[in-house]
């Protein structure tokens, strides 16, 4: 019998869900048939999966390179190919605290793709970027001069997140782009003085999960709490903090993004806001995260007195060295139009102008008090059923998470960390093709396909706003 699938998202501008369609396991189950993944993307989710089975603690370097060394591995910075050389001078200029610092810690292995013969040309995929450079599947190796952490400088729609998705399955990828030079000079000092030590905060982590209805409730119960009782027994030299989804509020969330309680590491869990594409809201205001102050689904707009935007940063927020990680709906982004309505209905539905990076994790990086160094966050919806498992859904599978959260918590680079949802996502991506080359339509387990298939888009959709080289700012 078809299920509803949950998402971790509402539409502020009606109160209701992001669609105007319920998502069913069945409806799911027929676009994973229709839409599987192409000959290249398999055979590159299967290489990372036989690399992952037979190395697993190089994660996409290859054998022998410390990945936590920048003189080993490697960092680039990429920009668009098509940006005139005085903006590129611009941004060169902004980001120079930052550039200097990556330049003396890599070496020889430190490495600018700008202009047209390096630069990220339109329309490029991962494997045409890197054939360029003498590169394919496999392994990082930063020898070949590409090296394993990339910080992607530019909009989605210069440099699009399919680009970022498909990189970031081998390679540690971060991306920045803000509206004004001057916030590229306060991130990239903001990370120069992380780095230098001259900004700590204390080993503090906070998990954060309000509770409305099953979606949230699931992330709740299943991802939240789970993670804070794993992290508190891996990490005793931490101070572990779990906040109960009775006092997940909107001021309690204020205290932890710039107020007195901001930790160094902060998870959460709730719905991200997407809007109509006629509310002014929608550019500023998508991705903001839905507290526990909400009440019901009485239809509406959502009042921004229930939910937590970049407009909630006030000018003197303390964000400055801190790493965030959003589990909800649009936390990193939107594209331009909405996929799964055009695999259901086999037409475009236009959902924003562009497609653009979520304001609250911009707003967090380029603070003038200084910027937090990174935000983890979703492209799009975040399922629930990419922790869930089983035709009852009733196993939590965190590990995922936990490995990542334990990467960071011990020290090692964001994009390092990140590399486990790679490692996921070539893992689920092949078990999902053998699963749907097994069956039909017809004849098909289709809660099975439909929790491997969001699973499968959930791993691959998470993105790093941020330089993939940055560690936790904590005190030794």
């Amino acid at each position: 019998m078809p299920q509803p699938i949950f998402l971790n998202g509402l539409n502020g501008s009606t109160g209701q869900a992001l669609d105007d369609f319920q998502l069913t396991t069945e409806q799911l189950a027929k676009i994973a048939h229709q839409k599987r993944l192409s000959a290249e993307e398999l055979r590159e989710a299967k290489l990372r999966r036989a690399q992952d089975q037979r190395n697993k603690n190089h994660f996409g370097v290859g054998e022998g390179v410390d990945i936590a060394d920048l003189a080993q591995a490697g960092w680039g910075v990429i920009f668009p190919a098509s940006l005139p050389e005085n903006q590129v001078a611009a941004l060169k200029e902004a980001l120079s605290p930052l550039l200097d610092l990556r330049r003396e810690q890599a070496g020889r292995l430190y490495f600018e793709f700008i202009g047209q013969e390096r630069g990220y040309r339109a329309g490029e995929s991962k494997n045409d970027f890197l054939k360029r450079f003498g590169r394919g599947a496999g392994a990082a190796n930063p020898e070949s001069g590409v090296p394993f952490y990339l910080l992607i400088v530019g909009s989605p729609e210069e440099i699009p997140f399919s680009f970022q998705y498909q990189l970031d399955l081998q390679y540690g990828v971060g991306r920045i782009h803000f509206d004004r030079l001057e916030y590229y000079a306060m991130y990239a000092q903001s990370v120069v003085q992380a780095e230098k030590g001259e900004i700590t905060r204390s080993k503090n982590v906070v998990f954060f999960g309000p509770s409305h209805d099953p979606a949230t409730g699931f992330s709740s119960t299943s991802l939240v709490s789970p993670l804070a009782e794993k992290m508190t027994a891996k990490h005793p030299d931490w101070n572990v903090r779990l906040v109960e989804p009775a006092q997940a509020t909107k001021s309690a969330l204020s205290g932890l993004l710039g107020g007195a309680g901001t930790p160094a590491l902060l998870f959460t869990a709730s719905h991200g806001l997407g809007f109509s594409l006629n509310d002014t809201r929608l550019l500023p205001q998508t991705g903001a995260l839905l507290c526990q102050d909400f009440t019901g689904y009485t239809g509406g707009r959502i009042s921004e007195q229930y939910y937590f935007s970049a407009d909630d940063i006030p000018s003197d927020a303390d964000v400055a060295g801190t790493l965030a990680f959003f589990f909800a709906c649009f936390g990193a982004g939107s594209p331009r139009a909405d996929n799964f309505y055009r695999d259901m209905f086999g037409q475009e539905k236009v959902i924003a102008p562009y497609a653009f990076i979520s304001r609250l994790p911009l707003k967090l990086l380029s603070h003038p008090r200084g910027g937090a160094l990174g935000v983890y966050a979703h492209v799009d919806r975040a399922w629930g059923y990419s922790f869930l498992w089983g035709d009852d859904a009733a196993v939590a599978d965190v590990e995922t998470f936990r490995s990542m959260l334990s990467a960071l918590m011990s020290g090692k680079p964001a994009g390092a960390a990140t590399d486990y949802f790679g490692m996921r996502y070539g893992e689920i991506s092949t078990a999902l093709t053998e699963e749907l080359d097994s069956t039909t339509s017809e004849h098909q387990d289709e809660f099975k396909i439909a929790w491997w298939w969001t699973s499968n888009h959930d791993a691959r959709n998470y993105t790093f706003i941020g330089d993939p080289a940055v560690r936790l700012a904590v005190a030794k």
